[in-house]
Parts: C-alpha cells; sequence; structure tokens
C-alpha cells in the first residue's frame, strides 16, 4: 500500500490537496492507496472527489490526524 503523508508538522507550504492529487494522478489502476491528512477541509474535499470518481474507501480517525485509504 502507497502511503501519502500530507499533514503539515508545523509548516505547510501549500493546500495538502496537493501532494494527495499529485499521487493519485502517478498512481496505476487497481493500486492501494492511504493518504493521512490533519486538515479537515482537505479531508471532505478529498472525499468528495473519490466519491465522483466512483471510488470507494475507508475511512480512519486517529487523534488529529485522518486517513483515507483505497484502491484506484
Amino acid at each position: 500500500m502507497k502511503t501519502i503523508d500530507t499533514t503539515c508538522n508545523g509548516r505547510r507550504r501549500y493546500s495538502p490537496l496537493i501532494p494527495a492529487i499529485q499521487a493519485f494522478c502517478d498512481s496505476h489502476e487497481g493500486e492501494q492507496m492511504e493518504i493521512v491528512l490533519d486538515d479537515v477541509w482537505a479531508f471532505n474535499e478529498l472525499k468528495e472527489f473519490l466519491i465522483e470518481q466512483g471510488i470507494g474507501f475507508r475511512e480512519i480517525y486517529d487523534g488529529d490526524k485522518m486517513v483515507l485509504q483505497f484502491t484506484r
């Protein structure tokens, strides 16, 4: 499973959606992915994107971090 950690770790240069969508675009069909976020807005936007693409996902909540797991 490919893990993309978009958490800011005290610094954020740009939206966490940028590395998340870049990783999605670079992935291939059938690849399992896990995207870790700490931004609620970006988390909800990414969920909407996956829903629109017809991709099912699993949500995991761990303190301040949120994880989306899915198969492209």
